[in-house]
C-alpha cells in the first residue's frame, strides 16, 4: 500500500493592531475586549470574552461561566453562541466574531479556542450558510484574522458523519 503525505494549509492575516481592522472589526474586537469585564472565572482567573457582530450592526456577546466542578462551566465562545441562538432565534446572520482573555488581574494576551468550542463554532457557521471571520489575538501579542471559522478545523465532525435519518 503506498502511503500519501499531505498538507494542511490555514489563511489568516496577522495585524499588527487594531488600528489595522475596519470600523466594525474594530467594534467587534473592544466588545470582546470589554465583555472579560463580567467574566465569571473565579477558580481559573482567566478571563474570556467573544463578540458576535451581526449583519444588522448589533453585537451579542458572552464571557466564561465556571463552577466549582470544573467540566460544568462554559467557554466565552459557546455562551455567545448559544445565547444568541436562545434569545434570538430569527437573529441576523454572524458576519463577525472577535475572542479577548485576560488574567483577572492583568493585561490582555492570546485567546485561542478549545476544541469544543471550534466545534461548536463550525456548527454555527455551516447553520447559517456563509462565513463568518474570527479575529483573535496571538501569542505574539498581534491580531490574527480569519477568513472563516472552519480554518481552525480543518478535520472537524459535521452533520455529513451522522447516518441518514
Amino acid at each position: 500500500m503506498a502511503r500519501i503525505s499531505r498538507q494542511q494549509l490555514i489563511a489568516f492575516e496577522e495585524l499588527d493592531t487594531a488600528a489595522d481592522l475596519t470600523p466594525a472589526e474594530q467594534a467587534t474586537w473592544q466588545a470582546a475586549r470589554d465583555a472579560t469585564a463580567t467574566a465569571y472565572a473565579p477558580y481559573s482567573g482567566f478571563q474570556v470574552g467573544a463578540a458576535l457582530l451581526l449583519a444588522d450592526g448589533t453585537i451579542f456577546r458572552g464571557t466564561n461561566q465556571e463552577n466549582a466542578a470544573y467540566p460544568s462551566g462554559l467557554c466565552a465562545e459557546r455562551t455567545a453562541l448559544f445565547g444568541l441562538a436562545a434569545s434570538q432565534p430569527e437573529h441576523a446572520a454572524i458576519v463577525g466574531m472577535a475572542i479577548a482573555a485576560r488574567p483577572t488581574a492583568g493585561d490582555f494576551g492570546p485567546a485561542l479556542p478549545c476544541g469544543a468550542c471550534r466545534q461548536v463554532m463550525l456548527e454555527y457557521e455551516t447553520r447559517q450558510g456563509q462565513a463568518i471571520p474570527l479575529l483573535l489575538p496571538s501569542r505574539a501579542g498581534t491580531i490574527l484574522r480569519f477568513p472563516s471559522l472552519a480554518a481552525l478545523i480543518p478535520f472537524n465532525f459535521s452533520a455529513d458523519d451522522l447516518p441518514a435519518s
